[in-house]
Order: C-alpha cells, then sequence, then structure tokens
C-alpha cells in the first residue's frame, strides 16, 4: 500500500519536521476573541470555522468567515451556534455538512443539556443556508461523552470518545460507514490509544495517517503534544512525537491538515511573554505585551508540509 510521509519545507527536504516555526494564522481576526481553539476548512477553501471560547472556556460558539476576494471577511456566529455550548467543527468532503460537537438538549422543550454528543447541520448548496442541528445518535453517540469528529473521504468517522466504564482516560475510535449506515464504533490499537489521555485525531482523507492529541506523554515536550501514526498493510503503526518544531511546552492540539494547500493548522497555548525588563514599562507597552498573539491562550498557527507517496 502506498501511504503517505509528512515533511515540513525549509532550504532542504528532510523525514519528519524540521526547526520551521509555525506562524500566527490570521491574527487580526483570532486576536478578536479571548480563546480559539480547533479549525474545519471548507473543500473549496472558501470558508473556515472555528471555536471562539471565553477567557476560562465555559462559554464557547462556532465562528464561521468566509473569504471576500483573497481576503477573509468579517467573522460571525455560525447560524446553527451561539445558544449552546458548541465546538470541533469539521466540513464533509462536499461541504454540505458540517459535523461538531455540543452539549445542547435532545429536546429544545426541555431546555437540559446532554453530555458531549457529536451533532451535525446540513445545507443543500454552498449557497444555502445550514439547517437546525440534528444528533447523529446512536452508534456515534453514547450516555458518554463523544468529541473531534474528523471524516476520511470513504466516509468512515473517527472521533474521541470519554468512556468511564473502561477505567481509561480519552480514546480514538473509528465508525466504517458501510452502505450508508456506521459500524458499532471500535477503538484504535495500542499503538494509537494507552490508559492516558488520546484525542483530536484528524484522519487523513485516504486514512494513510492519523494525526492527534496526547498528554503528558513520556517523550512530550510538556502538557499536550501532537503524534502521528501511518497506516500499512500491517495496521496502524506505534506513533512518533511530531517534535518541536510543532510542539511546545504548553498545550498543543486540535490538527487539521489542509491538503490541497499542504497546511498543517494546529492550537498552541505558546506563551512568549516576558516576566522581567529592563526598565518600566508604559501602559502601553504593559497592554502590548499583554495581547502578544503568544501570551499563553489558545491560538491558532500554520506550518507549511508536503505529501509524499512511499517509494
Amino acid at each position: 500500500m502506498k501511504y503517505l510521509y509528512l515533511f515540513i519545507f525549509v532550504s532542504n527536504i528532510s523525514l519528519g519536521f524540521s526547526q520551521q516555526i509555525a506562524k500566527p494564522f490570521i491574527p487580526e481576526i483570532i486576536k478578536q476573541f479571548p480563546n480559539v481553539r480547533d479549525i474545519a476548512i471548507s473543500p473549496n477553501g472558501n470558508e473556515i470555522m472555528f471555536s471562539g471560547q471565553s477567557v476560562m472556556g465555559n462559554l464557547s460558539a462556532i465562528i464561521t468567515i468566509k473569504k471576500e476576494g483573497e481576503k477573509w471577511g468579517i467573522p460571525e456566529v455560525a447560524s446553527f451556534s451561539g445558544q449552546y455550548f458548541d465546538l470541533e467543527p469539521f466540513f464533509s468532503n462536499d461541504g454540505l455538512k458540517v459535523y461538531f460537537v455540543s452539549t445542547r438538549p435532545l429536546d429544545t422543550s426541555l431546555n437540559t443539556s446532554k453530555d458531549f454528543d457529536i451533532w451535525y447541520a446540513e445545507r443543500s448548496s454552498l449557497n444555502d443556508d445550514w439547517s437546525q442541528p440534528i444528533n447523529m445518535g446512536s452508534p456515534i453517540n453514547t450516555e458518554h461523552g463523544e468529541f473531534y469528529p474528523s471524516i476520511a473521504n470513504n466516509g468512515n468517522f473517527y472521533f474521541t470518545r470519554d468512556n468511564p466504564n473502561l477505567k481509561r482516560k480519552d480514546d480514538i475510535y473509528k465508525s466504517t460507514f458501510t452502505n450508508g449506515m456506521y459500524s458499532e464504533p471500535e477503538m484504535l490499537p495500542d499503538t494509537i490509544n494507552s490508559i492516558g489521555y488520546e484525542y483530536n485525531a484528524f484522519i487523513a482523507p485516504d486514512e494513510s495517517y492519523l494525526i492527534y492529541g496526547c498528554y503528558n506523554k513520556q517523550d512530550g515536550y510538556g502538557s499536550g503534544d501532537l503524534y502521528i501514526s501511518y497506516h500499512t498493510d500491517d495496521g496502524w503503526l506505534e506513533a512518533k512525537n511530531l517534535g518541536e518544531a510543532i510542539n511546545t511546552k504548553k498545550m498543543d492540539y486540535c490538527p487539521f491538515v489542509d491538503s490541497k494547500t499542504n497546511t498543517l493548522y494546529f492550537t498552541s497555548k505558546q506563551d512568549n511573554t516576558r516576566i522581567d525588563f529592563e526598565a518600566p514599562l508604559s501602559i502601553n507597552e504593559l497592554l502590548k505585551e499583554f495581547n502578544k498573539y503568544d501570551n499563553g491562550l489558545s491560538r491558532l498557527y500554520k506550518v507549511s508540509v508536503s505529501e509524499l507517496p512511499k517509494k
């Protein structure tokens, strides 16, 4: 089987991730929000969605931005969001559905929150409005929490589930899509999952690799790191840390790869704020330091990658 390796471009191409520094993504927009996590880009590249959150993360809504010419327009709350705790959008490969996570009630007349479920909204064309959200139901959703949907081109559905009955932390699951139906989800193997936290899995469109988050692993850089596992004829290979070009001592999470532009997007709580200075700061200097992009709040970053088949 042919599968994809990820490379990052610097002066020379080398296997794995180089020392290229990830760059802020649309910082003039992202800095408007206290915290921004996760990102989804529509298949035609003209629309993005992300979760805008309060400082403490107790308020979360899905934000949408559309391109106006070559520039991104004004951010708006997605038509299906803004009332309940919503996050982690993901577009279908035709752009006519968007999947997301929410604690909204199954029966809005009762107005009682549920655990985290995966929902979706749909539209008839790219120019139409989104429908009211629809709960995915069984077998994807359970009485436990389900998070971070990611869908391969063949419809296979990857997500995170928190199942306390297993006496493990979060794990990554796969539900196979066959004849228009989803199979009972299966936990991915121990080359990916462990008794610790695995979460935020992005599946390659052809299922050749999986990039996902792990928390406080022994070979990590601190807090949450991003890892990659490749799929071969023998199954999923042992996951590898993406290295210090991506991961920091802070929380790095929520990966998304745009294969059309060869770009890896991810969320990071990078913090390069100084704690001492040669002279006292003025109020404007202090506010500038507080409002730096890499000030420890959740921000979106991007880095160029290349996807090449194995010889």
